[in-house]
């Protein structure tokens, strides 16, 4: 996968595993993360979600024959932060034939929780 000149490259996210309904990855809080006020972006945070659930999607569908777009996602911010690194955890909820909903949960460095997430993806036949 390619991810140079892409948001994924932009916010410095990392995939630290991927496989058959999971998904981990890490991102920085750093310059690019950050919201004017020195703070995690919930926009990163929830780019990192769906990145992580778009991924984890792709390792589900047959590429040849289909491709996959988020279609909804939310997010609750619960702890804000300021410097280090989050990780995203994203989990398979629901594989269907035309969408998958998957659960992503980011945390910090002593494992505590600073976002959750929900995704849906639609699974669509390339033309």
């Amino acid at each position: 996968m390619n991810t140079e000149n892409t948001l994924i490259s932009a916010l410095g996210i990392e995939f630290v595993e991927m496989s058959k309904g999971k998904v981990i990855a890490t991102m920085p809080v750093n310059e690019q993360t950050r919201q004017p006020f020195g703070f995690l972006h919930g926009g990163a945070s929830v780019a990192l979600a769906e990145t992580v659930a778009s991924v984890g999607a792709v390792e589900l569908i047959d590429l040849e024959k289909e491709i996959c777009f988020g279609l909804e996602i939310n997010a609750n911010h619960i702890k804000a932060k300021r410097e280090g690194l989050v990780t995203a955890t994203g989990t398979v909820m629901h594989q269907g034939r035309t969408t998958m909903v998957w659960d992503i949960k980011i945390t910090d460095e002593e494992d505590q929780l600073i976002c959750v997430s929900r995704c849906t993806m639609a699974v669509v036949p390339k033309r």
